[in-house]
This record gives structure tokens, sequence and C-alpha cells, in this order.
């Protein structure tokens, strides 16, 4: 450090590298220093707003969908009661919900002897299927799937019982959900809005997985639905029934 009176003052940093090269000393007056550590300061203090402002929006978004199953239980009790006063008591619902906790443990299937192929309408809806599977084409190109017209946040369900094996999101399909049903069967349910899902999930035929949206590549609010064998794309509407 060296400075006189009525001079502005410096810090003096020497580096004396190995191997006998010539040292080199830079000055730095004490207003650089200043001026650097502000700088400093007021970067933290920005990666400090991201990162907090990242945890808020996670968070946030977390509750939205806990508050969603919620809503999703309610409403499938209000169901169950209706049913009672119709005399269908115990009757099993064509639509099941996922529980607010969103557990892979799920209770007994209503039917033991369901299969788990991949052969019910993957909507709640009868929707509008506005393109069908096309095999590969140097002009149009493939498309491995049906492409069904449903408004947003309409239930999306599991075509058949399985397991959960991959959830979400890319730039074409945008948030989507894909289930393994065995045998080499596997469904991918494509462009939801929310995932209703997780990774590992055992769910029932019907059960609610996600919700209609139109998200990554997409024009409007759809579901774009495959069923593949083997990894090879199956004419969906070969194994499922529009209603």
């Amino acid at each position: 450090m060296s400075g006189a009176p009525g001079k502005r003052r410096h810090v003096t940093i020497m580096l004396v590298p190995d191997g006998g090269e010539e040292a080199r000393t830079y000055r730095v007056s004490y207003r650089t220093l200043r001026i650097l550590g502000g700088l400093g300061a007021v970067l933290a203090m920005a990666f400090t707003l991201v990162a907090g402002s990242w945890w808020y929006l996670a968070e946030a978004e977390r509750e939205q969908v806990v508050a969603l199953r919620r809503n999703l239980e309610i409403l499938e009790a209000q169901y169950e009661r209706i049913r009672d006063l119709f005399g269908v008591a115990g009757a099993p619902s064509d639509v099941w919900i996922p529980p607010v906790s969103g557990s892979p443990a799920q209770p007994a299937d209503r039917n033991p002897a369901e299969s788990s192929l991949p052969t019910s309408w993957p909507l709640t809806e009868r929707g509008f299927v506005t393109q069908g599977l096309l095999e590969t084409d140097k002009e149009e190109g493939a498309h491995p799937g049906l492409d069904i017209a449903i408004p947003t946040d309409s239930y999306v369900r599991a075509a058949g019982a399985g397991t959960v094996v991959e959830v979400g999101e890319d730039e074409v399909y945008g948030r989507f959900v894909i289930v393994d049903h065995g045998d080499g069967y596997t469904s991918l349910y494509a462009h939801a809005s929310s995932h209703l899902v997780t990774l590992g999930q055992v769910v029932r035929r019907n059960e609610v997985i996600a919700l209609s949206g139109s998200t990554g590549h997409s024009t409007a609010p759809h579901l774009h639905f495959e069923i593949l064998l083997n990894g090879e794309a199956v004419d969906p509407l070969t194994m499922v029934q529009q209603p």
C-alpha cells in the first residue's frame, strides 16, 4: 500500500511467477476497489433475487398443482354422492382421480381382471379427431398418433393400467406423460397444460393423469395420443374406440 498527503491512495499488488520469470506489479486506486466492490455487491444481490424468484415461482406452481388435485378429489367425492342418490352406490366410476398425495401406492383395482392394454379412450369426452396416424411421407412427414381437439384443462386419462416411465416437457410435445403397459406397449399423452402424476407412479385404467392444453408445437388446444408397440407406432384407432 502506498500514498502521500494530498494524493490519491493506491494498493500495490505484486505477482511473482514461478520459474524465475519477471515479477509484475499492479497499482489499483482505492476508488477502483470501491467500484469493483460495489459491482460485486450488485451482482450478488441480482443473483439472490433471481434465485429467490425461481424458488418462489416453483413453490407457487407446486401449490397450484396440489390445490388442483384437491379440487379434483372433491369433485370425484361429489360425483360418488350423486351416484348414491340415484341408487347406484358401490358402482365403479368410469374416471378415477389421483389422490392428493400423488403417492405411487394405489388402492386395489375395482376390477382385478382388467387388462393393462391401452384400449380405453384417453379422454372423458368424445373430442374431435383432427389428424390420424400418418406413415412416413416425404412431403407431409410422419404423424405417429391421433390429434384430438378438446378444450383446455379437459381430463386426460390413462388408456390402460401401467407405470409412468416419463413425465417431462420439450419443444415439440410440450408437457407430456408416457405410460408403460407391459408386453412392449407404451402410450404417450402430449401438449398437456398440467401433469397430475409423477415418475414411477402406478396408474389405473381411466385414471386422470393430466389436463389437456396447447403446450409445445401446437396451434390450438388438443391431445396428441400415441400407442407404441416395441417402439413402433400403432394406429390408436385399431385399439381404442371413439365414444
